[in-house]
């Protein structure tokens, strides 16, 4: 614990834990350290690695990430149990969370032992871990179903057996803000030591009450990253962080830019993809179509963004659809490179919205069709990246390869890759070409036949975004799928190098 102060906030980062227990989630060793690497440039507190006794696996896990000489406090959970505590002190963390239920359902039916018992052990083991010299943090599950005599009585004993932070869990997320706030306030009359607390969102209140619990005099929140977690997850550790810093201008030590790197990464390690609307990282948080939006937004940012984009890593996107207004349209066509006037804009708008009437996504690709329409003229789109030859060689026994004959700002360059197929090998080969002009990943690829047959011609729309998170949509069709593949890479990078020159000038 940095400090006693509540104007500073400890975030304890339970991604490798409590987050890895979401169903469906397995992390490798070499995923949490990749995680745990994350998480210390990001500036958590204090990173739970995992539960060793639960196998050899998260064992060889934990201590790894305990020996990687990171800045944060690695700590390990821990039943109290000897034979727990013994697996999670052999892994040499700085800290064990140790816990045991005290609610009545739980002592009765998950563990079977008397409040006696339950109290006995629990000091037994808070001084047990003491006597090895290592930070102790003490939990009393499902405290928040807890009679409150006794998770008082239990608190306090944990306290004087040595426990230099004392959580309380909401182990199945049932309470409110104004009862958190009670409840915290209840345990900070009777324990001096430094109280968490570590809230679940079955009723979708983990971070309200989390933040509640502050305002009571909690100094730390458990958090896991994206919510991750058991059932509907914890309190989201970019949500929390946020909020923390701009609502109730408290300090901690989290550098908010990297929050939405942190979360494409986890997202990406543990398979669990992020709802679009999900608050901070999901893909529409900074997204605006509606017109009085689009207008508010290019004028003056704070009209409707209580957040700056730049503030978590993002940038902000104007998307043009049904609901689109005249200045968001003419802000995504300026930063194209493209000025019509006050009538064509006029028009493009009315076509903008009719294609959104009939449901239909408006990408970049068709707002730019749409323009050139309008205007009665090719608008000339100067071809930055250019393909001049593209050579495959693919089979059952043959390792995928592509190389590709390209021109780059009027030079010509040729490059080889190999990959899983030879549109991955292809658009690797681009990729290392045009690293130098703009380093862009590809972000959506999609597959789709615009006519029958096995002559079919196929459309292939990708997204592809660049280092600062803007991104933007292409699409090609041809025959050829790897050549559809590489026209709208080419077209995708183009147009992200334009618009990137353009914001320069």
């Amino acid at each position: 614990m940095k400090s006693k102060n509540v104007k500073y906030v400890s975030i304890f980062d339970t991604t490798l834990r409590d987050g890895e227990q979401t169903p469906g989630v397995a992390l490798t060793t070499e995923e949490k350290l990749e995680i745990a690497w994350q998480l210390d440039r990001l500036g958590v507190d204090v990173i739970e690695a995992g539960t060793p006794i639960s196998s050899e696996g998260e064992k060889r896990a934990v201590r790894e990430v305990a020996k990687a000489g990171l800045n944060a406090e690695i700590c390990a959970l821990a039943r109290t149990a000897r034979v727990d505590i013994d697996a999670a002190i052999a892994c040499d963390v700085d800290a064990v969370h140790t816990f045991i239920s005290t609610s009545d359902v739980q002592m009765k039916y998950a563990v079977n032992m008397t409040p006696e018992q339950v109290l006995s052990t629990s000091v037994d083991s808070v001084e047990y871990i003491k006597d090895h010299g290592l930070v102790c943090e003490y939990s009393p599950m499902d405290a928040t179903r807890t009679e409150m005599g006794f998770l008082e009585q239990i608190c306090k004993a944990a306290e004087e057996a040595g426990a230099d932070r004392i959580n309380i869990p909401d182990t199945v997320g049932v309470m409110t803000p104004l009862t958190m706030r009670k409840l915290i306030e209840d345990i900070k009359s009777v324990v001096k030591a430094p109280i968490s607390v570590h809230c679940h969102n079955d009723f979708g209140m983990a971070v309200a009450n989390s933040l509640a619990g502050v305002e009571a005099g909690a100094s730390q929140i458990h958090v896991t990253v994206n919510g991750l977690g058991e059932r509907a997850g914890n309190a989201a550790l970019e949500e929390v962080a946020v909020a923390l810093h701009l609502i109730h201008k408290r300090k901690t030590r989290i550098n908010t830019r990297l929050l939405y790197d942190t979360s494409r990464l986890v997202a990406r390690l543990t398979g669990i993809m992020i709802q679009p609307n999900k608050a901070i990282v999901g893909e529409n948080a900074f997204s605006h179509e509606s017109g009085i939006h689009t207008r508010g937004v290019t004028v003056v940012p704070l009209t409707f963004e209580p957040i700056k984009p730049e503030f978590v890593g993002r940038r902000r996107k104007l998307v043009a659809g049904k609901l689109a207004g005249t200045s968001g349209v003419k802000a995504e066509l300026e930063e194209a490179g493209i000025y019509p006037t006050k009538e064509q804009l006029g028009e493009i708008v009315k076509k903008v919205k009719g294609l959104g009437d009939k449901g239909k996504t408006v990408t970049d690709v068709d707002l730019l069709a749409i323009a050139r329409a309008v205007m009665g003229k090719v608008i000339k789109e100067k071809r930055i990246v250019d393909l001049t030859d593209l050579a495959v060689v693919t089979g059952i026994r043959v390792i995928p390869t592509a190389s590709v004959r390209l021109v780059l700002d009027g030079k010509e360059y040729v490059a080889s890759e190999t990959g899983l197929g030879p549109v991955d090998a292809a658009i690797k080969a681009v990729q290392k070409l045009t690293s130098n002009l703009v380093n862009v990943r590809l972000k959506e690829y999609r597959i789709e036949a615009a006519t029958g047959g096995s002559d079919a011609m196929g459309e292939v729309i990708i997204k592809v975004e660049d280092k600062d998170g803007n991104v933007v949509s292409a699409r090609a069709v041809h025959e050829d799928i790897v050549m559809a593949s590489i026209e709208a890479m080419i077209d995708g990078i183009n147009k992200s190098l334009l618009k990137s020159r353009n914001r320069m000038r």
